[in-house]
């Protein structure tokens, strides 16, 4: 029996499932890093909010 058409067809779907693994890691880290630009954007353009370097530094919820 000849099983190189499901060998190739298993390590195409292999390759296909590992690149979409990567790129979409690689979206959602982009996401996130956007995501945390943007608030940390916002904090710093609130008036009145004037915050020690200690306390900049603490996380927020």
């Amino acid at each position: 029996m000849n099983y190189l058409n499901y060998v190739i067809a298993a390590y195409a779907v292999f390759a296909i499932v590992l690149g979409w693994d990567f790129v979409s890691t690689q979206l959602q880290i982009r996401r996130e890093l956007r995501g945390a630009r943007l608030r940390a954007a916002r904090e710093a353009a609130r008036p009145g909010k004037h915050v020690g370097k200690d306390a900049a530094n603490e996380l927020t919820r």
